[in-house]
């Protein structure tokens, strides 16, 4: 039997579908009859030196598809019914070659961080130690209250830290009870559509606007309508007239995503009077809000929220570190029995070791210290990165500075475009970002966009900016 459960380690489809392929291969040639045994988990994992776990998940394929029949003691078997295999033969080649394709797509790489990558905070800077401290101390002292199903809510302890800091931090006068822990802003959203939206609703969307978001919901069934911005922030002018009876606009009002602009405080209140005359949500993603070098951080929108129309998303992964995957949502009083209603049901929210741990981080007053001390790193490194760019590039960028953010945004004044300036770039290792990246539509703006958190230092800065200038001139054809 083992002459065709040849398998390659090194093939981009794994395993088990190998495993489960083979079967299927074997079964449908003839070379395995009806009512043959098949070799248990544990002699074939042995014989194909692969986990057991491996062998085992392809035989409950099998016998879930009624190929293969468990008899307890006996063995298993191949089932004595195969004459429709052909079709399932189709459905199996369906299958393996949607998992192949899936397997195929290039590897996420987690331990590279690319020059002027977006989004990235500094981790470098990140307190591991005393982190890894916390999470000892946690596992340590665990007790049986953690060893239980979680509050579909999230740690409570957490939520009061978390109330706590909004109202010093952002403005926002909320309760523990009115917030909501998730595993990442994609799941935030989930938790907001599963328990007010429904598929086909419409929504306002901020052109440009943050990509990953816009396809999130637009998986979800909901169809957003792009809302051009301009240097006051969201057009709501615009919005009333292209959809006037949106269910809800998802907005970043704090610093724009990805142009860092501050929505001003005339489209904060007309955007706030369209939602609550129209019954409509405003969902603001305040995924940066901390991070302003001029003055003290902005207030939120939700601060001026008097009608209740704003669900508040924040996370942890620009503050922290994005592996925390730790979110949360704060909603109005009145919505909270359906927001925790959906939470029982789809259980979307961060491990509750991860969230002890930030509940500590926070109640022994490391979080705040280290908030201050990564602005003022990111206001040093910030300014690196603008001194290079102004002496080795200022024949091709013109910097349009913002008053916060994690990165810079950058006009190509040398006449490339920024989609093609920015393909090139990034085949040479760089991580450069154009504004047509994040827009539905093609802009005629010749926008790019670099992160500078992770810069460390004057020479990394002035050599990726050489890099740069290397890149400018090999795409003129200098």
């Amino acid at each position: 039997m083992d002459d065709f459960l040849n398998i390659d380690e090194a093939a981009n489809i794994p395993l088990y579908i190998q495993i489960y392929q083979r079967f299927h291969e074997g079964i449908n040639s003839g070379q395995l009859k009806p009512l043959t045994r098949v070799p248990s988990i544990r002699v074939l994992a042995s014989e194909l030196n692969v986990a057991r776990g491996t062998v085992e998940l392809a035989y409950q394929l099998l016998i879930s598809e009624g190929l293969l029949v468990a008899k307890g003691a006996k063995g298993t078997f191949i089932t004595e019914i195969v004459e429709n295999l052909s079709n399932s033969a189709n459905s199996l080649n369906k299958k393996v070659m949607a998992v192949a394709e899936q397997s195929a797509i290039p590897k996420h790489n987690a331990k590279s961080i690319r020059p002027f990558q977006l989004g990235i905070p500094a981790l470098d800077a990140f307190p591991i130690k005393l982190w890894s401290r916390l999470s000892a101390t946690t596992l340590r002292e665990t007790n049986s209250s953690l060893l239980g199903y979680p509050d579909p809510q999230g740690l409570f302890g957490l939520r009061e830290e978390l109330a706590r800091y909004l109202v010093m931090s952002r403005g926002i006068n909320c309760t523990a009870e009115q917030i909501f822990i998730s595993s990442g802003y994609r799941s935030s959203l989930m938790l907001i559509v599963q328990s007010l939206l429904n598929s086909g609703d419409i929504g306002w969307f901020e052109e440009p606007g943050y990509h990953i978001a816009r396809s999130f919901l637009q998986h979800m069934g909901i169809k957003l309508v792009p809302i051009s911005v301009d240097d006051k922030g969201i057009n709501v002018e615009q919005g009333k007239r292209l959809a006037p009876d949106a269910n809800f606009a998802l907005v970043t009002p704090t610093h724009q995503s990805p142009t860092n602009i501050s929505l001003s405080l005339e489209r904060r209140i007309e955007l706030l009077d369209w939602a609550n005359k129209n019954k409509s949500w405003i969902i603001e993603d305040d995924y940066d809000g901390e991070f302003r070098y001029q003055g003290r951080p902005l207030a939120a929108l939700k601060k001026l929220d008097k009608f209740e129309r704003v669900i508040y998303c924040g996370t942890m992964s620009k503050a922290l570190f994005p592996a925390l995957r730790l979110s949360y949502v704060v909603v109005p009083t009145h919505c909270i029995s359906q927001f925790y209603s959906i939470a029982e049901i789809i259980g979307n929210q961060c491990s509750v070791w991860q969230q002890e741990v930030t509940y500590k981080f926070f109640k022994e007053g490391h979080f705040s210290r280290h908030l201050r001390k990564m602005r003022n790193l990111y206001r040093q490194r910030r300014q690196i990165l603008i001194n290079a760019i102004n002496d080795e590039l200022s024949s091709i960028f013109k910097i349009e500075a913002q008053a916060g953010g994690m990165h810079i945004v950058v006009e190509l004044i040398n006449g490339q475009t920024a989609k093609q300036f920015s393909v090139v770039a990034n085949k040479n290792g760089l991580s450069v970002e154009s504004l047509d990246d994040w827009c539905i539509k093609e802009t005629n703006k010749q926008i790019l966009l670099l992160g500078f958190t992770n810069i460390c230092d004057e020479i990394t800065a002035y050599k990726y900016c050489q890099q740069l200038l290397k890149i400018s001139t090999y795409e003129q054809g200098i």
